[in-house]
């Protein structure tokens, strides 16, 4: 089977299609028509996603260049394996989150829902713009589009509270790809001639050992959206944002295109070879694994439960990045496979929160109690949600991390595989000690 490339307009399509809704959105004065609008493009934009699923399981590449900015640099879309898996995962979950919206905001009787549903089509059609970036300024720009769509999401309420989240927010995603990728980009530029992502990278026989393991630094802080830490504290404080908002964030789009833009630039910029020839997928190691050890021991001890939840994102993350930094073919899978299986699962558990507080209005573990006696089929999909995170078979995030155990064990690194254990244990700690709580009888007054 050899591999073609295709020239097509569906990868620009499907960008755009969500962007086409929002004259919709914003313009019906009907609130059942402004949900139409949100939902039918939801439907359409991963119609158009599966269609490119044959040609790229054939081996295929889809191909399309939006504008030529240089001669050499132009804002291209190209779909292959690892960018359809992310697009489906988003615009599968972007129909979910479409409707568990409409309730929650009808429920709750938010205001702005106009405005709300607007951003979210941005931020989506942000999402499948990095999915499907051939290059990475294509990247960084639809990576920019997402942080600015999605603060007005996270300060929905416009209160105190979320304007300062939203400060935090801004400070952390947009200082971080400002003050950091742009300028990494700009060197990468300057010494490589290109900012096209290749199989084997682009830094190898261009730049030294110093410069790189710089640039793989600057990226990987740069990209705060992934939140490995010092560069995490943005991520629980937006947590202040309405439910569906704190999915948006952690499931369908903004912390998983951290995660991917760190694959793309891992693998297609700076490229595996020099990683390992140099070292520096070993202090990429080690940083993943202090996030992973130190957000899973944080989440312990957090009683407001999205705040739980969010560390525990935090932690989840950087199982992605540990097991492309091990640069063995099963770490990449479970790395590359943990972006969609975390993403299912933990927008299970958001979805659960939103329906606790929907129905009772607590927000907080230690008022919880008993709770899964009255509300026991949210609490089961949240034990169902909790299993997968963990890593219980036959739940998908088992098997994304049996990929990464088998990965430590590839790589030699015993070490690491102690972190993934422990870890584990931890989450299982940190949700099933709360989950053991629900469904215990409430305390009589």
């Amino acid at each position: 089977m050899s591999m073609e490339t295709i020239l097509s307009v569906k990868p620009l399509f499907a960008v755009l299609v969500s962007l086409v809704a929002i004259p919709g959105i914003v313009s019906s004065r009907s609130q059942n028509i402004r949900e139409a609008w949100t939902f039918g493009a939801a439907a359409i934009k991963l119609l158009l996603v599966l269609s490119m699923l044959p040609l790229v399981l054939d081996g295929n590449v889809l191909t399309f260049t939006l504008v030529q900015v240089l001669p050499d640099i132009g804002i291209t879309f190209k779909v292959d394996a690892f960018g359809l898996l992310f697009a489906i995962v988003a615009s599968s979950l972007w129909i979910v989150t479409s409707i568990y919206s409409i309730g929650y905001m009808r429920s709750l009787n938010e205001h702005s829902q106009t405005r709300y549903f607007s951003f979210f089509a941005v931020a989506i059609s942000a999402t499948i713009g990095v999915a499907f970036s051939a290059n990475l300024l294509t990247l960084y720009l639809f990576y920019e589009m997402l942080s600015l769509a999605t603060f007005p999401l996270v300060t929905h309420h416009q209160d105190k509270e979320a304007r300062s989240s939203g400060r935090k927010y801004l400070f952390y995603i947009l200082g971080g790809s400002i003050g950091l990728v742009l300028p990494a980009m700009m060197i990468t530029y300057h010494f490589t001639g290109t900012l096209d992502f290749a199989a084997q990278g682009v830094m190898a026989g261009h730049i030294n050992s110093g410069l790189a393991l710089l640039l793989t630094v600057m990226f990987l802080f740069g990209f705060a959206k992934v939140g490995i830490m010092p560069m995490h504290s943005w991520l629980p404080a937006a947590m202040v944002a309405p439910t569906p908002v704190s999915a948006l964030l952690h499931a369908v789009a903004v912390v998983k295109v951290g995660a991917f833009s760190v694959v793309r630039v891992f693998t297609g910029i700076v490229g595996t070879t020099l990683l390992s020839d140099f070292g520096i997928n070993g202090i990429v190691c080690v940083l993943a694994s202090i996030t992973i050890v130190v957000a899973s021991l944080i989440a312990l001890s957090q009683d407001e439960l999205k705040r739980r939840l969010a560390f525990s994102t935090i932690g989840q993350l950087s199982y992605i990045v540990l097991g492309i930094a091990l640069l063995t073919k099963s770490g990449m899978t479970g790395g590359m496979l943990h972006i969609a299986m975390h993403a299912f699962g933990k927008i299970t558990l958001f979805f659960c929160a939103g329906a606790i507080f929907c129905a009772t209005g607590i927000k907080y573990i230690s008022k919880m109690k008993g709770i899964g006696r009255r509300m026991p089929i949210t609490m089961t999909a949240f034990l169902i949600g909790s299993l997968s995170v963990v890593g219980f078979p036959p739940c998908g995030g088992f098997i994304s991390k049996w990929y990464l155990v088998l990965g430590t064990v590839e790589s030699g690194n015993i070490a690491f595989l102690f972190v993934l254990l422990g870890s584990s244990f931890l989450n299982a700690a940190y949700f099933f000690r709360f989950s053991t709580m629900l469904f215990s009888a409430a305390k009589r007054r």
